[in-house]
């Protein structure tokens, strides 16, 4: 729980000094992050977009009142320049081709994203240490991309994000970037 906690006054950190009216939550799952944003006013709509129709059924039941619409973070659904910012949270590392769903939330925000992964090698360490995945050595079955500090830096630059701000929520790296 403190884990989780620390991961979202980060989150938060980050995202309230940018004052944005629209918010794009990429790859929302359950609601969680969109949940947080909302609960401390930040932004005036937040909307959530997940592939997954169970994830959208869970989080209308966890979080009625929340925006969500099913869609795939390779295409999303919405004009250049949507959004003040797009949230992209622990979603590139499940992704066939992450480079795809970050030039999605890029594609879509006016100027601010704030990316986490997973910080690799400690992610997969601290669930190894708490008795997780122990035959996979830590690492979730889910996650089929990893990176660490140094080679999510050059992923987010080389797919067109100026690094603002990085932060680590152990076990995450979480990125403030401006669209260049």
């Amino acid at each position: 729980r403190y884990l989780i906690n620390n991961f979202y006054s980060s989150l938060i950190s980050l995202a309230k000094p940018l004052s944005p009216k629209t918010i794009l939550d990429a790859g929302c799952g359950e609601g969680f992050t969109m949940h947080n944003l909302v609960k401390n006013k930040i932004g005036q709509t937040v909307t959530g977009i997940e592939f997954s129709y169970e994830a959208i059924a869970l989080g209308k039941k966890l979080f009625p009142t929340l925006d969500f619409k099913q869609g795939s973070a390779y295409e999303l659904p919405y004009k250049d320049n949507s959004f003040d910012l797009v949230v992209c949270t622990e979603v590139l590392e499940h992704l066939d081709n992450p480079k795809q769903g970050l030039k999605e939330a890029v594609r879509v925000t006016k100027r601010y994203v704030i990316i986490s992964v997973p910080n690799e090698p400690f992610f997969m360490l601290s669930n190894f240490l708490r008795g997780k995945n122990l035959s996979r050595l830590g690492n979730d079955p889910g996650h089929i991309n990893h990176w660490t500090i140094l080679s999510f830096q050059n992923f987010l630059k080389v797919n067109g994000v100026k690094i603002k701000i990085l932060k680590f929520p152990f076990p995450w790296i979480l990125a403030l970037g401006e669209k260049r």
